[in-house]
């Protein structure tokens, strides 16, 4: 299924969790082990009635879904995801059965009920969650920290796939944030997760296989691919000369607007918003840059149907046609003689007397 920006979700398969510590990577483990649908569930000996987007157990259980070997550390780990409104969670002290409920859950994009299934517990590494676009968004407001699993998980809530205002998003998912922010800079990306320049240049070599990045040229910044993304269909990582084709042809398409941007990088995400569609429309999904180099033969659609020719003060319609346009007379192709020898009476000049303009012609 596409995934736009008027999207408010995109999927996350519960077989890729993001990796390292964070907040957001506790949440994912979290979300990907509630109820998809209402019903009791078994937790050891006890049954309990559960809501969709919900779990009910122990404290062993907590643990061993967000992968921590203390107590402490797992009840730390809720507390801050209730303080930030990702979850409600309730400890029984006498019981100590813990309930929590995902807050951010999706239920438009989570399909009919599976009725005569006994489980209502999502299976461990299989199908997708339903991601709010803007779930990380809250982490960016309040200045929070990013670690790896938040950072990982925020580029994938900005991956777009075939999204009309992004010619690049049509060859592989990629990474934008928000209208106009298809390219990206170390920077800009520092600034949102509160990190240096050099430790994110760290995090995509790290994740260079999730998430590589293609080098536009100047100042521009760079792209963001996401390869575990699930479009759908097959599709491979671009070349760069592919993307340096596209990015040629936005770059001729807005060489002429006036845009109120300082920096190449705030021009080049206008023009791609802009102009994405046209370059779409022209460029088919199918060409690759090797087959576009092929091709190489200029094609005109300016049919010329006159030519002209210098003197014509000697034709018939000097007067008419030729007088008052500095010696040049349109003539049609069709009303030329062939070329080579014609045999046949001669031709009619008009009764012109060539005695007076001896010496002028040049055969």
């Amino acid at each position: 299924m596409k995934c736009l920006l008027k999207y408010q979700w995109v999927k996350l398969p519960r077989s890729q969790m993001p990796a390292g510590k964070g907040i957001m990577g506790a949440w994912a483990r979290l979300a990907s082990r509630a109820a998809f649908r209402n019903g009791q569930a078994s937790y050891y000996k006890y049954v309990n009635q559960v809501t969709i987007g919900s779990w009910v157990g122990g404290i062993v259980g907590l643990k061993s879904i967000l992968g921590v070997k203390k107590r402490n550390r797992a009840l730390e780990l809720m507390d801050e995801l209730a303080r930030l409104g990702y979850i409600d969670y309730e400890l029984d002290p006498k019981t100590k059965k813990l309930t929590y409920q995902i807050k951010d859950w999706v239920v438009q994009c989570s399909g009919e009920p599976c009725m005569g299934a006994e489980a209502v517990y999502a299976t461990q590494g299989y199908g997708f969650l339903c991601l709010p676009r803007n779930i990380t968004q809250r982490l960016a407001e309040t200045h929070y920290h990013f670690d790896e699993a938040d950072a990982w998980l925020d580029l994938w809530c900005h991956t777009v796939w075939q999204d009309p205002g992004n010619a690049f998003s049509h060859i592989a998912p990629a990474v934008q944030y928000g209208k106009y922010g298809a390219v990206l800079t170390l920077e800009t990306l520092g600034h949102r997760w509160g990190w240096e320049k050099t430790k994110v240049w760290r995090f995509f070599q790290k994740h260079a296989d999730a998430f590589p990045l293609q080098k536009l040229p100047g100042s521009f910044g760079c792209l963001i691919f996401n390869t575990g993304y699930p479009a759908g269909t097959s599709f491979t990582l671009p070349e760069p000369a592919q993307v340096k084709r596209i990015l040629e042809e936005i770059r001729i398409c807005g060489e002429n607007t006036h845009t109120k941007s300082n920096s190449d990088h705030e021009r080049i995400n206008r023009w791609i918003t802009w102009y994405s569609r046209k370059v779409i429309a022209y460029t088919p999904q199918t060409q690759t840059v090797s087959t576009a180099e092929q091709c190489r033969v200029a094609v005109s659609d300016c049919y010329i149907t006159r030519a002209y020719f210098s003197p014509c003060r000697y034709c018939k319609s000097f007067i008419e046609d030729c007088q008052s346009k500095e010696g040049y007379s349109p003539v049609e192709f069709a009303h030329l003689p062939r070329a080579g020898p014609k045999v046949g009476p001669p031709l009619d000049f008009g009764g012109i007397d060539y005695g007076r303009f001896e010496g002028d012609l040049l055969w």
